[in-house]
């Protein structure tokens, strides 16, 4: 297993297109909901128990080499928001094309020919992991930090918040973190011999409804 690999992928910089979403932050901030580093850090809490734990658990399933076909189902029917599956294919699509340079795999190039338009970004991303050489555990820790870190980062550029305190959001965060990564990886064992109903759906209405609103905005920052 090859923990530079890991920092590889979640390394921000890796060319993903993590950085054009912010998560939900942007409705979040117009809404007035997040203002402060304290609103962050409670919006950031909810994200990562919801969309965060069931994003983790599909990229830890598909990671230990389950079927992504069957995976990518099982994250349409926890995305019931449209904007967000397309936003989810479309970071899948491109984080597939970041893999496919980096780590050169059959399993990469049959997820390719499979989803031509794009999977859904934590199954993309589970098998990317497998493809690195990492597990599970790996691919969990990643989704799970990408479910706050985007957020924490666009609302630096949204409302100028301070990076400082927006790190600080992130560290204070890192227990829960781990703890939501060691959940996932736990429930995507289970499904090996429970299928797929052994993952969480964990639902956030509140950012389906502000994915559908951001959506329709004329003029945006973020594309989700």
């Amino acid at each position: 297993m090859s923990r530079a690999a890991l920092l590889v992928l979640a390394d921000g910089r890796f060319p993903a297109g993590g950085h054009a979403h912010s998560g939900g932050a942007e409705a979040a901030c117009k809404a007035g909901r997040i203002h402060d580093a304290a609103t962050l850090e409670d919006f950031c809490r909810g994200r990562l128990h919801t969309s965060g734990l069931t994003a983790a658990a599909l990229a830890a399933a598909a990671a230990l080499g389950l079927d992504p076909a069957v995976l990518d189902a099982a994250a349409d029917a926890r995305t019931p928001s449209p904007a967000l599956r397309t936003a989810a294919r479309r970071l899948g699509r491109q984080l597939l094309r970041a893999a496919r340079a980096t780590w050169p795999a059959a399993e990469l190039e049959s997820l390719a020919a499979a989803f031509p338009r794009g999977a859904h970004q934590p199954v993309v991303l589970g098998v990317t992991a497998r493809a690195a050489g990492l597990g599970p555990g790996d691919a969990a820790h990643v989704a799970a930090y990408e479910s706050v870190g985007g957020p924490a980062t666009a609302t630096v550029r949204l409302l100028g918040l301070d990076p400082f305190e927006a790190s600080g959001v992130l560290a204070r965060l890192a227990p829960e973190l781990d703890a939501v990564a060691a959940r996932a990886e736990r429930a995507a064992v289970r499904a090996r011999s429970q299928g797929t109903e052994a993952l969480p759906a964990a639902s956030s209405p509140l950012l389906d409804i502000s994915a559908q609103v951001h959506a329709d905005w004329p003029v945006r920052l973020f594309a989700s």
